[in-house]
């Protein structure tokens, strides 16, 4: 099984930024998708950003500009830079991991970013 632990969460201002990570203990993290998700109280769990084995990236239109999805695989994890946040990025971000064509999906606990106005 796969464990996927989230950090680097937590409360900021408008404008500010942070640096979330995720650490999965997978030994087949390079041929794993990976992908950043948010849930807001009282909404489904939406994509922010992902990116493939090979390193291909995308972004939810609301954060298109302003968040970077990255890779380590030396290190197996995954990044997410947040900058210039603004309170509608408030959610639980949850780490997710994932293989093409395959049942093969795991998730993170989650991180609580906070952005006040």
């Amino acid at each position: 099984q796969v464990q996927l632990v989230e950090s680097g969460g937590g409360l900021v201002q408008a404008g500010g930024s942070l640096r979330l990570s995720c650490a999965a203990s997978t030994t087949i993290f390079s041929i794993t998708n990976m992908g950043w998700y948010r849930q807001a109280p009282g909404k489904q769990r939406e994509l922010v950003a992902s990116i493939t084995e090979g390193g291909s990236t995308k972004y939810a239109d609301s954060v298109k500009g302003r968040f970077t999805i990255s890779r380590d695989n030396t290190k197996n994890t995954v990044y997410l830079q947040m900058n210039s946040l603004k309170p509608e990025d408030t959610a639980v971000y949850y780490c997710n991991a994932h293989r093409v064509g395959v049942t093969w999906d795991y998730w993170g606990q989650g991180t609580q970013v906070t952005v006040s106005s």
